[in-house]
Formats: structure tokens, sequence, C-alpha cells
């Protein structure tokens, strides 16, 4: 295996992200695909896949935020012909672009130098790339509508649907939740769990638990959504008091059985995990 040191920065990000996007996938993540289950007409080989094309188009230098986004979706169609990571990859092209920059501010203010620095051309490549994956459940906006010729940044784009959409207002607020939540929880569960694979079940479970998942929401409604987060809170906080985490392996079996009968699929909770692992990686490089 190749020593990280000997790595240049771009493959040790490509590095970092498909670890990250790998991790995600092995993990038990209810109504989600993972290696114990397949879901959503999905198989956990075209996860393994985009992990790995997209690795490679989202770490490229010399690269906007929005083509970057742009690459690594029509890589991921290129290889797999569906959409099964644009959520991850709209929240970690801007944390993989902020660390390919030269180091001159802290970790956070260079994440929000970058999204704040967008313009209208990355715009164009994200209503591009959005097209390209043709999310479920899109439809159209009254402003800022993908379907048309962006007039706005990147920014303004994610600003007009950080209400409704949870990735979007992580652009709106400077990954705010991912600094504030995600990291310490991943950091928690690694010290409790001393496992990565057990780690990871812990922080999506405590999205899936503390948010309403935009994904749900976009195919189901706000109701749904809020009853899958409660249904999801009575797991986390069991899965939490676990010694042996493993006892509560076919509780979580039984709970990912459940949301898959009811085709519900928690991305957005599985983007924020993914996003989460790879800001931790990339700030202890």
């Amino acid at each position: 295996m190749t020593n990280d040191d000997s790595l240049t920065l771009p493959k040790k990000l490509e590095r970092h992200y498909k670890n990250a996007c790998l991790a995600e996938i092995e993990a038990l993540k209810p109504g989600n695909v993972h290696v114990f289950a397949d879901g959503h007409g999905m198989q956990v080989q075209d996860f393994i896949k985009s992990a790995a094309v997209s690795a490679v188009a989202i770490s490229q230098p010399g690269l906007g935020l929005g083509e970057r986004i742009y690459q690594s979706v029509d890589a991921t169609w290129q290889a797999v012909g569906c959409n099964t990571n644009l959520g991850i990859i709209l929240l970690c092209a801007p944390i993989i672009q902020s660390f390919l920059q030269p180091a001159s501010k802290s970790v956070r203010n260079q994440l929000i130098q970058v999204i704040v620095g967008t313009t209208r051309v990355d715009a164009e490549w994200l209503f591009s790339a959005i097209q390209r994956a043709n999310p479920a459940g899109l439809g159209r906006a009254d402003s800022h509508d993908v379907n048309e010729v962006a007039q706005c940044t990147l920014l303004e784009a994610m600003q007009s649907s950080a209400e409704k959409d949870f990735i979007a207002l992580q652009y709106s607020n400077g990954f705010l939740t991912i600094f504030d939540e995600g990291l310490p929880q991943y950091q928690q569960a690694l010290l409790h769990f001393k496992s990565s694979a057990w780690a990871v079940t812990e922080l999506y479970l405590y999205w899936l638990s503390h948010y309403p998942d935009s994904h749900i929401v976009r195919k189901y409604g706000l109701e749904t959504a809020k009853q899958v987060q409660v249904e999801a809170l009575a797991h986390y906080d069991a899965f939490k008091k676990q010694s042996n985490p493993k006892q509560y392996f076919s509780a979580l079996l039984t709970f990912d059985q459940t949301l898959k009968a009811r085709g519900i699929n928690p991305g957005t909770s599985a983007d924020l995990t993914v996003s989460s692992i790879l800001m931790h990686a990339c700030v202890n490089m």
C-alpha cells in the first residue's frame, strides 16, 4: 500500500474521498444501500464504482468548484448510469476545493472563501450537473431553476434552496452543521466503538434522527420525514448505549428492511455522513 506521505496533495484528497465513500457503504445504514443489503433498485457495486471514478474527477487540480461538481457527476453517470452520489459530490467538492487552495486561513474560513467566491459560470456547471444526475423529486423552482440558464452565482443558487434542502443549507451557513455536529459526533463515535464501521452507523443515525432527511421530504413530504426521524431517534438512543454494537445489529437490519419496504431512502443523511468522514480525514492530514 502506498504511504500517504509519498502522495501529492490531489492524490491524498482522492484517497480520502474514496475511503469516505467506501466507509459509508461498508456500514449498516438503515434505509440506505450498504454491504449488508442492496435497495431502491441499486446495488452496492454501483456505489463502489461511483466512489472510484468520482474520486479521480473530484480531486483534479485546476478546476473551479462548479466544473469539479459536474465532472464528478458525469464520471459517475458514465460508469453506472444512475444517480448514486449527487449529494455526496455537492458536499465533498467544496471541501476538496478548499484543501487544494494554498493554506492561508483556518480550514473553516478557507472553505467559506471557496463558497463565497463562486461565480455564474460555477452555477452553470452546477445546473448541468443536477440535470445530468436528474435526482428524484427535483421538480421546478420559482427562482434559479436548474432547468433554466443560470442568472446567479453558485452560492446564490444554493441560498435560494436552503430552506428546503439541507445540502444547500450547508453552503449558506459555511458548512456549520458539518463542523459543529458532524465532526465531533464522528470523533466521539470512533472513541466509543473503536471501530470505523460502527462509528459510521452511529453518525448516520445521528443525522437521520436529528433532522428531517431532505431526500425523504422531496419524495414523500415533511410529515413522513419527521416520522422517520422519530423512529430513527429511538434506534440512535438505543445504539449509543451498546457496549457491543453487534448485539443491536438485528434491530438495525429490521429497521433497514422496514424503510426499504416503504420505499424510503434517507439519502441526505448518507451524504452528510460521507462529508463528515471526509472532513475528519482532511483536517487530520
